[in-house]
């Protein structure tokens, strides 16, 4: 699968042919060097290792050091793996860029890691409407999470009971997306919708 890396800069809109406003997220995608190259041969499988982001070499361990020296690169702060990837002629140290594999119009994936929300109810978290009014003596009962779990039997609550709990921070595909616009001089991606992440995270845009 073909792909690369960006950072996610915010959202705009611009409008279609019919004249139609169109949200999109605006992600400046590459260039990704590639760090290494597997193939069948040595590693069982064939799959690109692409890396993006300039990283300080104080923050840099030496294993990793000796990664990117191997590739002739800076050191880099992320690093992914693209399995497949048809761009065959790509070698160590060569540079990946968006024109090379995106097309507008093209359906893509975005991986992202979702905003941190902190701990939360289960009314933001799970959707629940809460026990109800403060009506017929109930007293702050409006986001309570409401009765858990049975009596006598079977005495305990089950596993993955949707209660309160950790919100947010976790990895998110969001699947299906279009291409709207490529600017290849600015390394620009326009895909129509949101993408997880704050702005300035790391995404990984996967071509379909």
């Amino acid at each position: 699968m073909n792909g690369i890396i960006g950072k996610k800069v915010g959202m705009t809109s611009i409008f279609d042919a019919a004249g139609r406003n169109i949200a999109c997220t605006v992600i400046e995608a590459g260039p990704c060097v590639v760090t290494q190259v597997k193939t069948d041969d040595s590693d069982g499988y064939g799959a690109l290792q692409l890396a993006y982001g300039d990283a300080k070499v104080k923050n840099t361990t030496q294993p990793m050091m000796g990664h990117f020296d191997k590739a002739k690169t800076a050191p880099k702060h992320k690093l992914v793996e693209f399995r497949d990837f048809n761009i065959v002629e790509k070698g160590l140290g060569d540079l990946v860029r968006i024109e090379e594999i995106f097309n507008e119009g093209d359906t893509v994936n975005a991986v992202g890691t979702s905003k941190g929300k902190g701990f939360q109810g289960v009314v933001k978290r799970h959707g629940f409407k809460g026990v109800g009014d403060r009506t017929h003596g109930q007293h702050n009962r409006e986001r309570a999470p409401g009765s858990i779990g049975a009596s006598s039997f079977p005495s305990r609550v089950f596993k993955g009971m949707r209660m309160a709990g950790h919100m947010g921070n976790v990895r998110v595909k969001v699947r299906n997306l279009k291409v709207v616009k490529i600017f290849p001089e600015k390394n620009l991606l326009l895909i129509k919708g949101a993408i997880p992440g704050h702005n300035g995270s790391f995404v990984v845009i996967e071509k379909k």
